[in-house]
């Protein structure tokens, strides 16, 4: 499965958008924010499964029900947004 397709069959819509920030930060921020960092979609596929807090502000984002591949298939996808 693409990240398309899983952005769209997993909760990511609840609280992102491609474009915009809802709940959650625009997904091209996110691509902005991490480009050219090293290691970039490992740190964001932990994000995507684990949780994280503090990075976007005050919400946290919660672990996902996504295996690791799904996980790194995810990030690549989100920091190939531009």
């Amino acid at each position: 499965e693409d990240g398309a397709a899983l952005f769209k069959s997993k909760p990511c819509a609840a609280c992102h958008t491609i474009d915009s920030k809802m709940v959650g930060p625009a997904l091209k921020e996110v691509a902005a924010k991490n480009a050219g960092v090293k290691d970039a979609d490992k740190t964001l596929a932990g994000h995507i499964k684990n949780g994280t807090q503090g990075n976007w502000g005050p919400i946290p984002m919660p672990p996902n029900q996504v295996t690791d591949a799904e996980a790194l298939t995810l990030a690549q996808w989100v920091l190939s947004l531009k």
